[in-house]
């Protein structure tokens, strides 16, 4: 079937392979709500989140494979249980107060006052719980606790509802 010559070891030079892993039950629902600066931020509201992971690398390896999407999966899957049905709060927001007392965290933007109990609390180190913070959290979580030995680049999607996500990507230094 292949006649071209330029051909080692059935990987053409210069080629890329892309992974793309985009499992139903990659979401979580949770609530949060971001900041636009110091006067400026949305109304607390829920979303259905849904999260799609690409990896690319140039070399398969023994097996013909670029990565083990099986330890993939079961980060991404950790990662959206984590965040499922709770309040995503950023602590390095310098517009966001936050103070935790008697099993409830008490959470404050300007005139707006939150009290929840801690447990439906998630309190994130970002400085904002925008898509392009989510991304960027769940891409490092994922070069963090993944062999991603063959993958060249890394990227993550985060999407909060339809038409409406991010994408971050950026190599990975191996």
């Amino acid at each position: 079937m292949t006649r071209s010559t330029d051909i080692e070891g059935g990987i053409q030079p210069g080629g890329v392979f892309t992974l793309v892993l985009e499992k139903e039950d990659f979401k979580f629902s949770c609530a949060h709500f971001t900041i636009f600066g110091p006067d400026d931020a949305e109304l607390l509201h829920g979303h259905n989140y849904h999260v799609s992971v690409e990896l690319q690398g140039e070399k398969l390896d023994s097996e013909g494979l670029l990565a083990s999407f099986v330890d993939v999966k079961r980060a991404v899957r950790a990662a959206c249980a984590y965040f499922d049905e709770r309040t995503l709060v950023p602590t390095r927001s310098p517009h966001v107060a936050l103070r935790t007392e008697n099993d409830e965290v008490e959470i404050r933007y300007r005139e707006r006052r939150y009290v929840l109990p801690s447990a439906d609390v998630l309190e994130l180190p970002l400085v904002n719980t925008s898509i392009e913070e989510m991304a960027l959290l769940l891409w490092r979580d994922l070069v963090d606790t993944v062999d991603l030995q063959g993958v060249d680049t890394l990227g993550v999607n985060v999407s909060e509802t339809a038409g409406q996500s991010c994408w971050y990507r950026a190599r990975i230094k191996t």
